[in-house]
């Protein structure tokens, strides 16, 4: 029956006499009813309902209502109307309670049309019929409708029960009005229902969500035994707020009160631990999870992967993907993802090559990981495959086609996926016209790029500069670069993103004019210089070979991190200034910042530079491991064999050959074999030369 037709039903029925006695039906034993009965417990919904209308016989309220849940349960939306339709035909005057159900189901299905107009028409209404369309309307996030139903309610004076304020709260989380929220608060406590915990969790969560911690904390507080639902929606907030310590703090709280946490407590603490990289903390947290039996949870099973990976335990991250019995699709893409995100294009193959099924993302992730760790072969036989199993691709894929184009420098598979985007609808799509921006730029061909930048006119955002600037950067083409520049300040404000990446192209170039045209941008506009920005300035101005204009920059610098001195040790070896390296080391120590491998990598090039230091440079070496607990990488072995090769201390080199970890690679011997044959070196000599032709 048609929406219009229930309603012309509705009106005429309801409208008639309110004064006529109502008798709830008891449970008469007809035909019908039981031929319904049949049809219900074998699942036939539909031909329940169709049995109806057959029979001019009435049928009992209690089968009514039980019609109306079996549809709610399947979401049969004609069979509801139908159902509706019969009962305001055939019953004399439906019972409040019914119409309510009524009510409830058309929320649940969807049609909170039907319904609206259903309360409408109710000659009779009570407070559930109130909190049954208010639930309504907050199911179906119709949330304007809901507060002012709520409103109307009480400008009615009818009392608002816990279900209404459930409703209404409901509503409040998705428009996250937190003026609305103390008013709904408020009526709350005035109501008498302070002690609900059902309410008392929602006005957390909702507080949670409109950022005010401090609240949600504090009502959180005055709860009487709060529920593990309780728990896991305050530790939640916390995490989504970024305050992760707290997440962490009240998880182990809530199990000092033996509150068994549910698994999205347990995953969302975990993700917290993920986020401050703090590896014991998310180790005990995973030791509480199998103790809990949480493990096999795929939830909490991804969230602890996850938090292995991020903080670079990958072989404890792979047992707890192998422990894992049953494994989702999102989990093994996971899987796949944590490899591919740290560089382990080979590992994330692997797993990618046994999983039970895939989707678009799958593929996404796998074609990701080859890009990112630039194995481009590799990522070109992918595609060949993705495009035989594969119907469909999308943006995201686009994107790594395009950034595979700019790897292989191959700008007419770059024009041919360019193609692809204008025939399909995606040159609209920002993020992929932007790769596609990024890739003309890296490919050198400025006239497409050109082209393609004002065909995005409207389109275009602060990325879209971003990469034809550093485009233009990048080839050597600064006043182009200066020119655009200078059209991106009528159109938009530069991020210091964006003004970093530029300074980074004039210090490849490089192009100091550039390079001192953006300083000079950077302290007209007052923007806020940064460490990095800083450390980029250091890093373009030492590259112009204006050092002055560097060591000016980083002593301006008002606190100064690892990476700015890094920077400005880099600047000083390669401005021949290598015994100002030493002193920077020092001075950095003094204000307590610790070196990593990139500083001793510069230290020891300016051993290099600076005659006379190989004993100096082989202390900076031992102290690495010895003192400062830094593994030392192939690059600054390769440094200590040329520090000894330059000078001549095969001696030496012999004793520190026998201290190596690994074979050394063609280069090093290449090296070895010169040196040897420079200072008569013979035995040493030999050695390197045979091993160079095997």
């Amino acid at each position: 029956m048609a929406l219009t037709g229930v309603s012309a039903a509705v009106g005429r029925v309801l409208s008639r006499d309110k004064t006529r006695k109502r008798v709830l039906n008891a449970r008469p034993e007809n035909s019908a009813t039981n031929q319904i009965l049949e049809q219900l417990e074998g699942g036939h919904i539909s031909k329940a309902v169709s049995l109806l209308f057959p029979s001019l016989e009435p049928v009992s309220y209690w089968l009514y209502e039980r019609l109306l849940r079996s549809c709610s349960s399947k979401s049969l939306v004609v069979q509801a109307r139908k159902v509706v339709s019969h009962l305001v035909t055939f019953s004399p005057l439906p019972p409040i309670f019914l119409l309510n159900r009524a009510i409830e189901t058309y929320g649940r299905i969807g049609c909170l049309n039907d319904a609206r107009e259903l309360f409408e028409q109710m000659p009779e209404r009570d407070g559930g019929s109130w909190n049954a369309l208010i639930t309504a309307c907050a199911k179906n996030q119709d949330h304007d409708e809901v507060f002012r139903t709520f409103s109307r309610m009480n400008r009615d004076g009818i009392r608002a029960k816990e279900t209404s304020f459930a409703g209404v709260l409901k509503s409040c989380g998705f428009i996250l009005d937190l003026r609305l929220l103390r008013q709904l608060h408020c009526a709350v406590v005035k109501h008498g229902y302070s002690g609900n915990l059902d309410l008392e969790t929602s006005i957390v969560d909702v507080y949670g969500k409109c950022s005010v911690m401090s609240d949600a904390r504090r009502v959180f507080d005055e709860m009487n035994s709060p529920s593990d639902v309780s728990w896991n929606v305050i530790v939640r907030r916390y995490v989504e707020m970024g305050l992760n310590d707290e997440a962490v703090v009240m998880f182990f709280k809530m199990l000092e009160l033996n509150v068994r946490p549910l698994n999205h407590t347990v995953s969302s603490v975990v993700l917290a631990c993920s986020r401050s990289l703090s590896l014991e903390v998310g180790m005990v947290i995973h030791a509480v999870a199998v103790k809990l039996k949480f493990v096999p949870d795929t939830i909490v099973s991804t969230s602890v992967f996850d938090m292995y990976v991020k903080c670079g335990r990958l072989e404890s991250a792979r047992r707890v993907f192998d422990q894992t019995e049953s494994k989702d699709l999102k989990f093994w893409t996971s899987a796949i993802s944590g490899y591919a995100m740290n560089g382990i294009a080979r590992d994330a193959r692997e797993l990618f090559d046994l999983m039970p099924e895939r989707n678009i993302i799958s593929w996404n992730v796998m074609l990701g990981g080859y890009v990112r760790a630039n194995e481009w072969d590799e990522a070109l036989d992918f595609l060949t495959l993705m495009r035989k199993e594969m119907d469909d691709i999308d943006n995201v894929t686009l994107v790594w086609i395009l950034n595979v184009c700019s790897g292989v420098s191959d700008v007419q598979m770059g024009k041919q996926a360019h193609g692809f985007i204008y025939r399909h609808g995606y040159d609209t799509n920002l993020i992929v016209a932007n790769a596609l921006l990024d890739m003309y730029g890296k490919c050198g061909v400025f006239g497409s790029a050109n082209v393609l930048f004002r065909q995005m006119s409207e389109l275009r955002d602060e990325v879209s500069w971003n990469a034809l600037l550093t485009g233009l950067a990048r080839v050597g083409r600064s006043e182009q670069a200066l020119s655009f520049f200078e059209g991106m300040q009528l159109e938009a404000k530069p991020s210091k993103y964006t003004l970093a990446t530029l300074l980074a192209g004039c210090a490849n170039i490089p192009a100091l004019n550039l390079g001192k045209a953006t300083h000079g941008f950077l302290i007209r506009n007052g923007y806020d210089i940064d460490v990095v920005i800083r450390g980029a300035m250091v890093d373009m101005y030492s590259k112009c070979r204006c050092f002055d204009y560097a060591i000016q920059v980083f002593e301006e610098a008002a606190t100064r991190d690892l990476m700015l001195w890094n920077s400005m040790i880099r600047g000083c070896y390669r401005n021949g200034r290598s015994k100002e390296v030493f002193e920077l080391f020092m001075l950095m120590e003094d204000e307590g910042v610790k070196p990593d491998h990139v500083t001793f990598l510069g230290i020891l090039r300016a051993c290099l530079r600076e005659g006379g230091h190989v004993e100096l440079g082989f202390e900076y070496f031992s102290s690495m491991s010895t003192k400062y607990f830094i593994l030392p990488q192939v690059e600054h072995y390769d440094c200590m064999v040329e520090l000894y090769c330059k000078y001549g201390c095969l001696h030496q080199l012999e004793e520190f050959l026998l201290l190596m970890p690994f074979d050394p690679p063609i280069q090093m011997l290449t090296r070895i074999c010169d040196a040897c044959q420079t200072y008569g070196w013979q035995k040493l000599g030999a050695w390197a030369a045979k091993r160079l032709h095997q």
